[in-house]
């Protein structure tokens, strides 16, 4: 939370804009300076407010707040740098939202590890009006992560990327491997 700072100076004392009269009197000197104390942190803040809409200068306990404003849940295990990156990329991944390409682009930034997705695509069409459509299976969509950040990384955070991305209708499936090579998901 931002607050008063002890020892911060305001850049323009109320006392000084006084008429001197005022000046002279220590009881509405020591009034401003008093006001100056409680007003000082806020002509800061407002000297530096393009610091706290930028994600890459936010302070922490602002960055939260900040990505609200673009629509974005940050998950309080992640590092700071992920949490600016993932604010700072909202824009770019609402976008491509919807599309192979941007789930695969969200699921990095939010992962940090190598993101493989194998869709089953594909559409279905009839040459007659009014034809039966042939049967095919239903629409899936495997998603896999493997990183180093990939044993740190909740399942159900993945789970909640890909649920928002993708059509409802679609079954998927979240597999977590820690490194390229492995076998054996660490979860399913």
């Amino acid at each position: 939370m931002r607050g008063t700072v002890i020892g911060l100076e305001t850049p323009h004392p109320i006392g000084a804009t006084l008429p001197a009269i005022l000046q002279e009197d220590p009881l509405t000197m020591r009034l401003t300076a008093a006001f100056d104390d409680v007003l000082a942190p806020v002509i800061a803040t407002l000297d530096s407010l393009y610091a706290y809409v930028d994600p890459r200068l936010a302070p922490a306990d602002f960055l939260e707040w900040l990505a609200s404003w673009v629509g974005v849940t940050l998950d309080e295990n992640w590092p700071m740098e992920r949490k600016r990156v993932t604010v700072l990329l909202a824009i770019e991944l609402y976008q491509s939202r919807g599309t192979l390409a941007g789930l695969q682009r969200h699921l990095e930034v939010v992962t940090g590890g190598l993101v493989e997705l194998h869709d089953s695509g594909g559409v279905r069409w009839s040459t007659a009006p009014d034809g039966e459509f042939p049967e095919s299976p239903a629409p899936r969509l495997a998603v896999r992560v493997t990183g180093p950040d990939s044993p740190k990384v909740r399942h159900s955070v993945v789970d909640a990327v890909v649920c928002a991305a993708k059509p409802a209708h679609v079954v998927h499936r979240v597999e977590l491997y820690g490194e390229p090579g492995d076998q054996e998901p660490l979860t399913q």
